[in-house]
């Protein structure tokens, strides 16, 4: 921001007076600092800042893994009762507007908003070719941070095409989320619009996964036709279903022909704990590693995010999909010699599909820096809900329903069902907690269905639909935002 260049040059001109005392040549110094309004005079700078806005999204790691902690597939599980409070209060239902963690996904999330805002704020300056497309994904990742901020906390600040800069939230109110919403529906049709189907390089966006995030966005809002009208567009575009179930969650399984948005990871920078967000690989397959874990395949971890018995006995015999979704350690142990740690609220399972694996390069902390890849939208969860939204719309489709949904089970080695009417929605649900678990969907799956009452320990209507808003941001808005229900 121009407010730091400024500082620089009045720290200088000071130290300038106080030397010489008799001239004032000292006071057109110029900044060496790059100043963030000069930038944006070529393509090149267009795409390196539109990088550090994509940069973002190795932080979802944390909304990933809470997602799924706060909802009734996993425990928190670590070493204690006290090791991360923040997320063993979340796992309990019992968090505040102090805890670190909500405090951590609203400051990130609201990082990546500023960082596309700040490639959108110049979208005018020069012009090149290509630039539409440069737009429209800044325009995705700013929909996407979005939807992360109006999922886990309701009403939040807006900026459209424009950085909040410092001093301006003392005038800047938390918005409906309906325009919220809005804002994010706009932003995915311009980049459905112009974006490609396929992408040169992997992990940019395409127009399948603005299409995709604009189905979900709408399902948010029980706006069932629109929902499956977006789904539609995708199901139909260049994806299928991997066959090969047991690969989909390995590393030779990133950025397959079912992955319709995937966020990438790496091992070939280090990280430490005092910058958890700057990590390039994925910081949420560390902490749900197996404890001192010694043995194949996989390597230790620190026991977070461990799933229950429950979500275990729902999968049957035949579901090929549980044990590429569950890990029982016990089991394993046996069949390999492996040797492991018990830790805090031990159920003798792990989530299989983000844990790490043997054969990355240990950059730093190993732990810290795993390249497994996050598949954040893909084709299954996409069926499922297109299932969903044909069922719910105000012209139900029924059959076109138990057809995502069969697509779904067949691949997991299931039969057609035949279900109707509630059975069927049912199913839907079931099968996307199924295919889903692991993934960080589930709470927000109970929360918009309007079950997470009666299925979430703990779980009070009209307050845990959403989070606290972090006290510190309220207090550095003025104390002019007022605090969600209950908290």
């Amino acid at each position: 921001m121009k407010t730091k260049f400024y500082t620089i040059n009045w720290i200088l001109a000071f130290a300038f007076l106080a030397l010489s005392g008799c001239s004032d040549d000292f006071v057109e110094v110029d900044s060496q600092d790059e100043n963030s309004e000069d930038y944006f005079n070529t393509p090149e700078e267009y795409d390196l800042a539109l990088v550090g806005a994509y940069d973002l999204l190795q932080s979802t790691y944390l909304n990933v893994m809470l997602g799924e902690i706060a909802s009734d597939n996993t425990l928190a599980g670590g070493e204690s009762a006290t090791d991360v409070p923040g997320i063993q209060e979340i796992d309990d239902m019992e968090h505040t507007p102090v805890n670190q963690q909500l405090r951590d996904i609203w400051s990130w999330m609201f990082a990546g908003v500023n960082r596309a805002n700040y490639v959108l704020e110049f979208q005018d300056k020069i012009d090149f070719e290509g630039k539409n497309e440069i737009i429209a994904q800044a325009r995705f990742l700013r929909a996407y941070y979005y939807f992360e901020l109006v999922k886990w906390f309701g009403d939040v600040p807006l900026a459209v095409n424009e950085r909040i800069q410092f001093g301006e939230q003392f005038d800047i109110a938390r918005s409906p989320k309906e325009d919220v919403y809005a804002l994010i529906e706009e932003d995915l049709m311009f980049a459905a619009s112009n974006l490609p189907a396929t992408q040169a390089q992997e992990g940019r966006i395409t127009s399948g996964a603005a299409q995709a995030l604009l189905g979900k966005a709408y399902l948010y809002q029980n706006k069932f036709a629109e929902a499956a009208a977006a789904f539609e567009l995708v199901i139909n575009g260049p994806y299928s279903l991997v066959q090969d179930y047991d690969s989909i969650f390995e590393p030779e399984g990133e950025n397959n022909s079912e992955s319709i948005f995937e966020v990438q990871y790496s091992d070939k920078e280090g990280a430490g704990f005092g910058c958890l967000q700057c990590s390039e690989g994925n910081v949420a397959v560390g902490f749900n590693g197996i404890r001192n874990y010694s043995g194949p395949v996989f390597e230790s971890g620190f026991s977070f995010n461990v799933p229950v018995q429950e979500v275990v006995d729902i999968f049957s015999e035949d579901d090929i999909r549980k044990d590429v979704a569950i890990l029982d350690i016990e089991a394993w142990a046996a069949e390999t010699g492996a040797t492991y740690s018990e830790g805090y609220e031990h159920t003798g399972y792990y989530n299989r599909k983000y844990i790490a694996r043997q054969g990355d390069l240990n950059t730093g902390d190993a732990n810290l820096t795993n390249p497994n890849n996050y598949r954040a939208i893909r084709l299954a969860d996409v069926l499922l809900m297109a299932a969903e939204a044909n069922f719910k719309k105000s012209s139900p489709d029924e059959d076109k329903a138990r057809n995502y949904l069969n697509q779904v089970r067949n691949r997991a080695g299931l039969e057609d069902v035949t279900l109707s009417g509630n059975n069927l929605l049912n199913q839907i649900y079931e099968d996307r907690r199924l295919e889903l678990v692991g993934e960080g969907h589930r709470f927000f799956d109970l929360v918009r269905t309007g079950r997470a009452a009666a299925e979430i320990d703990g779980f009070q209507t009209g307050k845990h639909e959403l989070f606290p808003i972090p006290a510190i941001e309220i207090q550095l808005a003025g104390n002019n935002w007022e605090q969600n229900p209950g908290y």
